[in-house]
């Protein structure tokens, strides 16, 4: 499963769930300590969504 997120690709398990790669911009953050301004990289990151049956059963 990690390498097949890794290649950008999405893993679905029918009526369960899916998993798939998010890619984030870059931005302008700020450390809470120093209250400097810092340069975040853009990123990319797994993402959990939920499948419509899994949904109905837990809110059963």
């Amino acid at each position: 499963m990690a390498d097949t997120l890794a290649n950008g690709d999405r893993v679905e398990v029918r009526g369960f769930c899916s998993f798939f790669v998010k890619k984030h911009r870059a931005y302008t953050g700020r450390n809470p300590k120093t209250g400097k301004k810092v340069k975040i990289k853009s990123k990319k990151l797994p993402f959990f969504k939920f499948g419509s049956e899994l949904k109905k059963r837990v809110d059963a």
